[in-house]
């Protein structure tokens, strides 16, 4: 009868969880407590020229964020999971996700749950790093966008809604936010007054503007917009996309 019992519950608990998830690393083993790459994020924030705000952890939050995208603390991605509930660049500008917090909701495996991986523990043809108050998204290539550049970050330009490449990593994207010209990368698309518009809305949210940015205008600064959850931005912008494709395909 004991063993009867054992077995439903050895299969219940192996049902409840994805043929990845069975395979997934402990936790245990992907907090790295000798050579944390945490430190190195700290040092770039010291010596940082561009404004940041690291968003404080929730711990519990963090072990699952952290579990669920599978990379260690030793990178500055898991530490940046791990020991963070987001990072602000820029007055917000930038997004870089964590394991999320009160002020930046979004933790990154969640966030890219549905839109590149469906269970947790799947291989990932791309994943979502971090995205802007214009509606820009920052994502690692997995293999979506080729196989030559593994591992580098791509943009996705709202203005063209074509997925650009950057060639850099993850480490090097982390330290451009830090470091670098954000007003050449985004020169032309700064509206007077962002600074306050960015902060109000909030690093859940980005900015639509009519007619959309892919579209033909005249003048930037004569378009109007407003606010939007990101989620639905994300769905506006990709369902364009998609629609785009099939047309030049016909």
């Amino acid at each position: 009868m004991k063993y009867f019992f054992f077995c439903i519950l050895t299969s219940i608990t192996f049902h409840s969880l994805s043929a990845q998830e069975m395979y997934m690393k402990p936790l245990k083993d992907l907090i790295n407590t000798e050579d944390p790459g945490w430190a190195m994020v700290l040092q770039w924030k010291k010596d940082a020229k561009n404004k940041i705000e690291i968003l404080p952890k929730n711990p519990e939050k963090a072990d699952t964020a952290l579990y669920r995208t599978q990379v260690t603390t030793r990178s500055p991605m898991g530490a940046i999971i791990y020991e963070t509930g987001g990072i602000l660049i820029d007055h917000g500008w930038i997004r870089i996700l964590g394991s999320g917090s009160e002020i930046l909701t979004r933790d990154l495996p969640s966030w890219n749950k549905g839109k590149s991986f469906d269970q947790y523990g799947e291989i990932m043809p791309f994943l979502l790093i971090a995205d802007d108050a214009m509606g820009g998204f920052f994502a690692l290539n997995g293999g979506a966008f080729g196989h030559q550049d593994l591992g580098k970050v791509y943009y996705f330009a709202p203005d063209n809604l074509k997925w650009e490449p950057l060639n850099i990593t993850y480490t090097d994207f982390i330290f451009w936010a830090f470091n670098g010209d954000i007003d050449q990368f985004y020169s032309g698309y700064r509206w007077e007054n962002w600074k306050e518009d960015v902060e109000k809305m909030g690093p859940d949210r980005a900015m639509i503007f009519y007619p959309y940015l892919w579209s033909k205008y005249d003048n930037f600064n004569d378009l109007s917009r407003k606010d939007v959850p990101i989620s639905e931005m994300w769905t506006i912008q990709i369902n364009f996309r998609n629609q785009l494709i099939n047309v030049e395909m016909e």
